[in-house]
């Protein structure tokens, strides 16, 4: 007997148009696609998807103790988010938050133990010197392409590895603190430390990220430079005919988004960790790079994307303890995210046919609906 065999064929059409459902709907499919996926991770452990998702989401938010974490890790990966959404809108990809972090923190670090000045302006003090350190490290990149059109993606990324290998430098030289069984530097005195809301232990911090996040908006939304931004990353030929000077520009936006990536490190150390010790970043710039394409609709979803991660940071650390479930489980589920982003993103901008012996059969399920089942 002989068989025919079926023409399959897939065509990709770019879309003119993105339905509403898809523009609204991908970030929420995203985050529960993940979800959906990561559970399967947790079955194959043998946990209950359900109850480690109780744990993780929703205790995480409904215990003091624990949403006091959650507020003090989200400050700093609120930050960090905007620091990468910020260039984007300008179609500028910083890759290298985590190293503008780690400069931010640095600096933040020493000025707090070196400055010569009274206690009550030490705080401002390494406000500006962390915001200053982010900006700094990003200044080489932003000039390298806007002047050679230099890819910042490799640029930025490279600067992380040395503002690591910097930390350790300094950590095991001229910032070495008392002696200890880890290269640390010394404890910041108080006055650097960030002031907490009467009665809780929530820092000051989350105060800082939702200021950020106004000035962001403002930027973007209400002012003449922030729509040029964001004219030069939608449509670069437009903008300069519009007289835009990208030039400028591009070397403004990335050090001013680093600044926030700064920012973000001084946070940690002031309110979370109060020294500088070996690899004393959680990855908190990597993080960001999620937080900012979950958020990029806006520069309050990027926020709301930064609370989603620090929810998955506690719960994720808090699984292993309660649970005895390997806090691996939020990287898993970060990286989820990101591939269902990628996904939800060539969805977006393709319309996906299939056609069987030349039969599209998306145009057949839509008739056949169309005709009631086809009776």
């Amino acid at each position: 007997m002989s068989q025919q065999d079926m023409d399959v064929d897939v065509e990709l059409t770019p879309r003119q148009q993105v339905p509403t459902v898809l523009a609204v709907g991908a970030q929420v499919f995203t985050v529960v696609a993940a979800l959906a996926v990561g559970a399967v991770a947790l079955w194959a452990i043998d946990v209950n998807p359900l109850v480690a998702y109780d744990r993780m989401l929703i205790d995480t938010v409904s215990t003091p103790f624990q949403l006091t974490r959650t507020l003090n890790r989200a400050a700093p990966l609120i930050l960090a988010g905007l620091a990468v959404y910020l260039p984007l809108k300008a179609g500028i990809e910083n890759i290298g938050a985590e190293g503008q972090i780690y400069l931010g923190g640095i600096v933040a670090v020493w000025v707090a133990l070196n400055a010569n000045i009274p206690g009550a302006l030490l705080l401002p003090a390494i406000f500006v010197a962390g915001f200053a350190g982010g900006a700094v490290w990003a200044v080489v990149p932003a000039y390298m392409a806007a002047k050679w059109e230099v890819n910042e993606i490799l640029t930025t990324l490279m600067l992380v590895f040395v503002a690591i290998q910097v930390n350790e430098f300094l950590i095991n030289g001229p910032m070495q603190g008392g002696i200890g069984a880890y290269p640390r530097s010394d404890q910041i005195p108080d006055a650097a430390v960030l002031l907490e809301f009467a009665g809780t232990d929530v820092n000051i911090g989350i105060l800082l990220a939702v200021a950020a996040t106004v000035f962001v908006y403002l930027l973007l939304n209400v002012t003449r430079t922030g729509y040029e931004f964001v004219l030069l990353g939608s449509n670069p030929d437009a903008a300069r005919q519009a007289g835009v000077n990208a030039f400028r520009k591009s070397l403004l936006i990335l050090p001013l988004g680093a600044a926030f990536a700064g920012l973000a490190g001084m946070v940690e150390i002031a309110g979370n960790q109060g020294q500088l010790g070996s690899h004393w970043s959680p990855g908190y710039g990597w993080t960001a790079i999620p937080i900012a394409l979950l958020g990029r609709r806006g520069a309050f979803q990027t926020m709301l994307a930064g609370l989603f991660f620090a929810v998955l940071f506690v719960g994720g650390s808090s699984l292993g303890v309660s649970m005895g479930i390997p806090a691996a489980i939020s990287d898993v589920i970060e990286a989820l995210v990101i591939l269902f982003l990628i996904a939800a993103e060539f969805i977006r901008s393709y319309r996906i046919d299939v056609k069987v012996d030349g039969e599209s059969v998306g145009s057949s399920i839509r008739q056949l609906f169309a005709t009631g089942g086809g009776a």
